[in-house]
C-alpha cells in the first residue's frame, strides 16, 4: 500500500485485512504473545492499528483486572440480602451508589494514580483527584467532598522532598480550585515506597435517588456526545506499558508522546455546574467519564453496557494538537472530558445548556443496532470490533500464588524473639512518647492538612485530625456522611489477610467515634506484581480477609480499584515489592451531623474512659517501628465481633449525648491517642493505667504503646457517667476509668516555677506539657519539608 505524500499512512480495517502479516508493536502495549493472537482470533485478522490501541489499554491490568478479578468475585458472593440494604448501585458502574435516607443518596469511590506521580508528582496527583471527582459526577452526583491516601518513601531520603511537595501541590491545587473540601485522609512515610509512592483519591457526593445516572448506550438512533476539554496528546497510553508509541504501516515507532496527564481544575469546576444542570434538566440518556484509556474505554464500555452498537466518527472529536492519529486520539487520556448518550429529541436542549456554560461539545455518532463498534477517521473504518470484547471479555488469569519462602521467618522475628530493649523506668517511657510524637508517621500532618481547604462550601462538621470526617449533605435535616481511610502496610507484609482486616476494622471505628452508623465501604488495593506469586499470594489473601471481614460486619463493598506492579526491586526477595496496601474507605450516615463527636477533649472535667482490652500487641507497631526499626512477628488479633459492638456503643452514646468526645485506638496506643485527644482542643488530661495493667496483666509500657484493636477512648461528662456505664454494661463490653480531663498536671514540677499548664499526666510514671508534644509533633514535617 503506497501513501501520497500529503496524506499519512492510516491503518483501515481494510488494509489490515489484505496484509495479515503486517509487523505490530503489540508487545510495547504492554500484550503477551497469546493476548495479541486472542484479538486476531476475535477479529478473524489482525487488528488496526486503532484496534490494537484500544485492547492494548482496554486489557491491561488497570482497566481489565484480568490478574485479580477472580479473587474480586468474592466481595459479591459474600454479600448478604442483609448487606444489600442500603445498596442502590454496587460493583461495576463507575462508583457505587448507598440510600442514606429521605431519599437521599451518596456515591464514593477511591482510585490510584500512583505511577504518574512518581513520574511526575504534580500533574499526576492532580489529575488523579480530577479523574475520581468525574467518576462521582458520572453517577449523577453532585460532588461534596474528597480525601487522599498518600505514601512517600523514607522522609530523609534526597529524593523524597520532589515527591512530596508535588503530589500535595497536585492535591491541593486541583482539590481547592474544584471548592471541593478535603476532609481527611493518610500520610505514610517508609522505604518500600521509595520508587513507587502512592497517591490514592476519593472522592464523595451527593444525590437524590431519582438522580442516579448509570453508563451505558441504549436506544437505537440516540446520539453520542462528546463535551468538555479538547483532546491532546498528553496521557496516552498512561494505563498501559510503555503505550505512549504511534504506529506507522511497518509497526514501527513514529514519537513519543507524554504517559502523564495534564489537568485544568477550573475547567472542571465549569464542567461539573454543567453536569449537574444537564441531569436537572433530564436530558441525558447515559454518561460516563473519559479517564484511564480515554475514548477507548468511553466508546467500548458505553457500548457495551448498552445495546451493543454504536458508530463514531473521530474526524468530529475536538482536538488540541491535529496531527493525533487514530489511535493516539482513542487512548489520549486528556482530562476534564466526559461521554454522553442523548436522545435526537433532545440533543437541542443538550446543547443549548453546554453552550451556556461555554464547554464545548461535538456530536460524534449515534447508537446503532448493529452489535459493533464502529469508528471512522479520514473518511474510512478505523474500527471495528465487538465492543465486549474490548470493554469486559478481556483475559482472566489464575495467576500462580503462594506463601513467600520468607514469610515464616519474617512471622517469627517478633519484638520477644529479636530483644528489643523496651522502657521501663519513667523517664524512659516519657522519652519513647516524645519520639513517637516526633516520628514521620504519628507526627502532626498540619503542614499537609494546612495546604488544603477543609471547609469550604460550609458542610464539614469533621475534618483531620479527627479520626473521622463528616460532611453534611442536607441542610434542612442536617442529614450527612462520615468517611474514614485507613490502610497498614506493616500489618499486611506480616500477615496480608489480617492486614486487611484491620484496615477494614480502624475504618469502621474511625467512622464509629463519629457517631455515624458504618453502611459501606470502597477499597484501593496496591499491591506488587501479579507475575510474583508472593506478591500475587499477598494479594489474595487480602481480598479474601476483606471479603470475609465486611460479611462479619454486615457492610458491602460498593467498588474500588485495584493497583498492581507496584515495586522497584526483584521478584521473589522479601523487598521486591512496596509494603502490601489495601486502603480501605468505610462510610457512615449521620441523620444530624450537629451531633458528630470530635476526637479532642472540649474541656476540663470530663471522666476520661477506655473502651476494649489491652494486650501486649507490638508486633508491627509504630514503637517497633521508631525505637528499632524493626518489622517481624504477628499483628494485633482482629475481633470484628468486637468492633461491632464498640462501635454500637459509640453510636448510641453519640446519638443521646452521652460523650464529649471519643477518639480511637491505633498506631501508637494509649499514649498516642491520649496527647493527641488533649492537643485537638488544648485541654489536658490526667489518667492512671495502674487499674489497666492490672486487670489485663500488662506492664506501664505495654498499657502505653500496644495496639491492641477495638478500643478507643472517651470524654463522659460527670452527670452521665452512670448512663453509660450502663450502656456498656447491658452490652458486656469492659470499660476503665482512666482519669480526667484537666487544665493542668496536679503536679507542677515540670513547669519550673511558671503557672501549670495543660499537660498529660501518667500518675506515678511521667508528666508532657502539652506545649511540649505539640512542638515535638508539629515540628517534623517542616524540618524536611517546610
Amino acid at each position: 500500500m503506497t501513501t501520497a505524500p500529503d496524506r499519512p499512512f492510516l491503518d483501515t480495517v481494510a488494509h489490515a485485512t489484505a496484509t495479515p502479516e503486517a509487523p505490530q508493536p503489540w508487545a510495547d502495549l504492554g500484550l503477551k504473545p497469546d493476548e495479541y493472537q486472542r484479538i486476531r482470533d476475535i477479529l478473524d485478522r489482525r487488528p488496526t492499528a486503532a484496534e490494537l490501541a484500544m485492547y492494548s489499554v482496554m486489557w491491561s491490568e488497570h482497566c481489565s483486572y484480568k490478574s485479580s478479578k477472580i479473587h474480586l468475585a468474592q466481595f459479591g458472593e459474600k454479600t448478604t440480602d442483609a448487606m444489600r440494604e442500603h445498596l442502590l448501585v454496587g460493583i461495576g458502574e463507575n462508583a457505587g451508589v448507598v440510600d442514606i435516607g429521605d431519599g437521599w443518596a451518596v456515591t464514593f469511590k477511591v482510585e490510584s494514580h500512583n505511577h504518574p506521580s512518581f513520574v511526575e508528582p504534580y500533574q499526576g496527583a492532580a489529575t488523579g483527584v480530577g479523574g475520581i471527582v468525574r467518576d462521582i459526577m458520572a453517577m449523577g452526583a453532585r460532588p461534596i467532598a474528597v480525601m487522599d491516601q498518600l505514601r512517600f518513601g523514607a522522609i530523609d531520603h534526597p529524593d523524597t522532598p520532589r515527591v512530596v511537595h508535588g503530589i500535595v501541590s497536585g492535591v491541593g491545587g486541583y482539590g481547592n480550585s474544584l471548592g471541593l473540601p478535603n476532609i481527611g485522609g493518610e500520610l505514610v512515610f517508609d522505604p518500600s515506597y521509595q520508587g513507587n509512592p502512592l497517591v490514592n483519591a476519593l472522592c464523595v457526593g451527593s444525590m437524590r435517588h431519582e438522580d442516579i445516572h448509570l453508563a451505558n448506550a441504549s436506544g437505537v438512533g440516540n446520539k453520542i456526545v462528546l463535551f468538555g476539554a479538547r483532546t491532546g496528546g498528553d496521557g496516552i497510553g498512561g494505563v498501559s506499558v510503555l503505550a505512549s508509541e504511534t504506529f506507522d504501516e511497518h509497526g514501527k515507532s513514529a514519537a513519543k508522546r507524554p504517559s502523564v496527564q495534564v489537568g485544568d481544575p477550573f475547567q472542571e469546576k465549569v464542567l461539573i455546574e454543567c453536569c449537574l444542570e444537564l441531569f436537572a434538566a433530564k436530558v441525558v440518556e447515559g454518561i460516563q467519564d473519559l479517564g484511564g484509556a480515554g475514548l477507548s474505554c468511553a466508546t467500548s464500555e458505553l457500548a457495551s453496557a448498552g445495546d451493543g452498537g454504536m458508530h463514531v466518527d473521530l474526524d468530529l472529536v475536538p482536538l488540541r494538537d491535529p496531527s493525533l492519529r487514530a489511535e493516539e486520539i482513542l487512548m489520549s487520556e486528556s482530562q476534564e472530558r466526559m461521554m454522553a448518550v442523548v436522545r435526537p429529541d433532545l440533543l437541542d436542549a443538550f446543547l443549548a445548556i453546554t453552550e451556556k456554560w461555554d464547554v464545548e461539545t461535538a456530536v460524534l455518532g449515534e447508537v446503532t443496532e448493529t452489535g459493533r463498534l464502529v469508528i471512522d477517521f479520514k473518511g474510512e473504518t478505523v474500527v471495528d470490533v465487538p465492543p465486549r470484547t474490548v470493554a469486559h471479555d478481556g483475559p482472566v488469569y489464575h495467576r500462580p500464588f503462594a506463601r513467600p519462602a520468607w514469610q515464616d521467618a519474617l512471622v517469627a522475628d517478633t519484638v520477644v524473639a529479636a530483644g528489643l530493649a523496651r522502657p521501663g523506668t519513667p523517664a524512659e517511657l516519657r522519652a519513647t512518647l516524645l519520639a513517637l510524637l516526633a516520628s514521620p508517621n504519628l507526627a502532626s500532618k498540619a503542614w499537609v492538612t494546612d495546604q488544603y481547604d477543609r471547609y469550604v462550601q460550609g458542610n464539614t462538621k469533621l475534618a483531620q485530625p479527627d479520626d473521622g470526617g463528616v460532611v453534611r449533605v442536607d441542610e434542612v435535616t442536617g442529614l450527612g456522611v462520615a468517611l474514614s481511610t485507613d490502610a497498614n502496610g506493616r500489618y499486611t507484609k506480616l500477615d496480608p489477610y489480617t492486614g486487611a482486616q484491620l484496615a477494614l476494622a480502624e475504618s469502621y471505628r474511625n467512622v464509629a467515634t463519629t457517631g455515624a452508623r458504618p453502611l459501606a465501604v470502597t477499597d484501593c488495593l496496591n499491591f506488587g506484581s501479579p507475575e510474583d506469586p508472593d506478591a500475587m499470594w499477598q494479594l489474595v489473601e487480602a481480598v479474601r480477609g476483606l471479603a470475609d471481614g465486611c460479611q462479619v460486619l454486615g457492610i458491602p463493598v460498593t467498588g474500588g480499584n485495584v493497583s498492581l506492579y507496584n515495586g522497584t526491586g526483584e521478584a521473589g526477595k522479601i523487598d521486591s515489592s512496596i509494603h502490601p496496601t489495601p486502603v480501605v474507605g468505610v462510610l457512615g450516615v449521620l441523620d444530624d451531623v450537629a451531633r458528630a463527636t470530635n476526637s479532642g477533649w472540649t474541656a476540663p472535667g470530663l471522666s476520661v474512659y477506655l473502651l476494649g482490652v489491652t494486650r501486649a500487641e507490638l508486633d508491627g507497631s509504630a514503637w517497633a517501628d521508631v525505637a528499632h526499626a524493626h518489622l517481624g512477628g504477628v499483628p494485633p488479633r482482629v475481633d470484628l465481633a468486637a468492633e461491632r459492638t464498640l462501635a454500637e456503643i459509640l453510636i448510641n452514646a453519640s446519638r443521646d449525648h452521652l460523650i464529649d468526645a471519643a477518639h480511637d485506638l491505633s498506631e501508637g496506643g494509649l499514649a498516642q491517642a491520649l496527647v493527641e485527644s488533649s492537643l485537638r482542643y488544648g485541654t489536658g488530661v490526667r489518667v492512671s493505667v495502674d487499674a489497666l495493667c492490672a486487670r489485663d496483666g500488662i506492664t506501664p509500657f505495654e498499657a502505653l504503646f500496644s495496639e491492641s484493636t477495638a478500643r478507643a477512648i472517651v470524654a463522659v461528662p460527670r452527670s452521665e457517667e452512670v448512663r453509660f456505664a450502663d450502656l456498656c454494661g447491658a452490652r458486656g463490653f469492659p470499660l476503665l476509668k482512666l482519669g480526667v480531663t484537666a487544665d493542668a498536671p496536679l503536679s507542677g514540677a515540670d513547669h519550673h516555677g511558671d503557672a501549670p499548664a495543660p499537660a498529660v499526666e501518667v500518675a506515678d510514671l511521667f508528666t508532657v506539657p502539652l506545649a511540649e508534644a505539640r512542638a515535638a509533633s508539629d515540628a517534623t514535617l517542616p524540618r524536611y519539608f517546610g
